[in-house]
This record gives structure tokens, C-alpha cells and sequence, in this order.
């Protein structure tokens, strides 16, 4: 179990395409996120089946509100797209843990 804390890029500055990217993109690592506390819950004892319960319904709770500010946008993304922006998020995810 590893935690790690990274800033998460401010829409602001980004123009609107890389916004409407970046919202795809922050879907799929909080599903991704939501599947690892998931796997975790299934194994916590103690204190951590608390922490995983409340990790669960925060991953959930951003989720939804990044899927409805996708709607609001009327962003639409094919299984491809989602594929190759889950494989940029692994590589990342790899490069970081070196």
C-alpha cells in the first residue's frame, strides 16, 4: 500500500483542449484509484477498513463530479482514446515509481 500526493494540474491555465483532456485523463486515474481501494478494502483489518470505506466514497464522490462536468462539456471518448490515456497514466505511474 503506497500513498502518493501530487498536485493535480489546475485547468486555468490549459487551454481547452488540454482542459477536456485532463478531465478524461483524472477519470481514469480515479477509476484506477477506485479499483486499488477496492483490492485493498478486501484485505484491511482495524482502522483501515475505515480509511479504504472512506477512500472508496471519496474516489466515488470525485468520479461523479468529474463526469458531470464532462456532460456539462459534452465531452464524449471512445474506447480507444480511453485505452491509450489508461496506458499514459501506467507509463507515468511507472516512470514515477523509479
Amino acid at each position: 500500500m503506497r500513498e502518493e500526493y501530487i498536485k493535480e494540474i489546475p485547468l486555468i491555465n490549459l487551454d481547452e483542449d488540454a482542459a477536456d483532456m485532463e478531465i478524461i485523463r483524472s477519470i481514469l486515474k480515479a477509476q484506477k484509484e477506485l479499483e486499488i481501494a477496492h483490492r485493498n478494502f478486501d484485505y484491511a483489518e482495524g482502522d483501515l477498513v475505515d480509511y479504504y470505506t472512506y477512500k472508496i466514497k471519496s474516489e466515488e464522490s470525485k468520479i461523479d463530479y468529474l463526469l458531470r462536468k464532462a456532460k456539462d462539456k459534452k465531452l464524449v471518448m471512445s474506447v480507444i482514446t480511453a485505452k491509450e490515456e489508461y496506458k499514459k497514466i501506467k507509463l507515468e505511474e511507472a516512470e514515477n515509481q523509479t
